[in-house]
C-alpha cells in the first residue's frame, strides 16, 4: 500500500476507505472511514448542502489524521450526516 512507503520516509498520510479493515490489515497508519465503495467522500443520493457538509467533515477528519501522532493502525471517524 503506497501509504504505507510514504509514511516510511515520515510524511504523514491518511487513507479514505470505506473498507477500512483491509487497510488495518496492510497497515495503514491513518485511515479515515468513507461513505461507500463507489462514494468514499460523499452521497449523491443526499440533498447537496448536507452532501457537502459530509464531504468537508471526512476532508477534515483527514487532516486531523494527519496532525496525529499513531503507533499503530489508527481509525478515524468522520462526524457525518447519514440523511436529509
Amino acid at each position: 500500500m503506497i501509504s504505507k512507503e510514504i509514511d516510511r520516509v515520515e510524511i504523514p498520510v491518511a487513507i479514505i476507505s470505506a473498507i477500512y479493515p483491509v487497510a488495518e490489515q496492510v497497515g495503514a497508519s491513518r485511515i479515515v472511514k468513507a461513505v461507500s465503495i463507489p462514494h468514499p467522500c460523499g452521497d449523491p443520493n443526499l440533498p447537496a448542502d448536507i452532501d457537502a457538509r459530509n464531504r468537508r467533515e471526512i476532508m477534515e477528519t483527514a487532516l486531523k489524521a494527519i496532525q496525529s501522532q499513531v503507533e499503530r493502525p489508527t481509525l478515524f471517524y468522520p462526524d457525518i450526516a447519514v440523511s436529509g
